[in-house]
């Protein structure tokens, strides 16, 4: 989305939160470890869940329990694909936009799934 929309949606690649959107926060997907590392979790897929940077920021090494949050179903990207499908879209229209390294390495991982 800065790519396209830099002034309404501003990065910084240190995510500085008074320079990123609040959207890159609150949307922007990270894989967090259910049961932390630091507490004896594994660092596998099994331990692996996505979720906000916003929420994996602020469970830290704090456990599902300890927080009395619950883990949800994953979304149904029929019904909503993360805009996905604007990404492919706009790289298709914008190819200067794979020239970035960080849209490049999504890209190919949003061809891949989208196969």
């Amino acid at each position: 989305m800065s790519n396209a929309l830099p002034t309404d949606f501003p990065y910084h690649p240190h995510w500085k939160m008074d320079e990123c959107h609040v959207a890159y926060w609150e949307l922007y997907p990270s894989a967090d470890h259910v049961v932390p590392l630091a507490r004896g979790g594994s660092d596998d897929d099994t331990n692996l869940v996505c979720t906000s940077m916003l929420s994996n920021g602020a469970k830290a090494n704090w456990t599902l329990e300890e927080l009395g949050w619950r883990l949800l179903p994953g979304g149904d990207t029929q019904q909503w694909d993360g805009l996905t499908k604007w990404f492919l879209d706009y790289t298709e229209e914008h190819q200067e936009a794979l020239e970035d390294q960080f849209v490049k390495r999504w890209y190919t991982a949003a061809m891949v799934l989208a196969t």
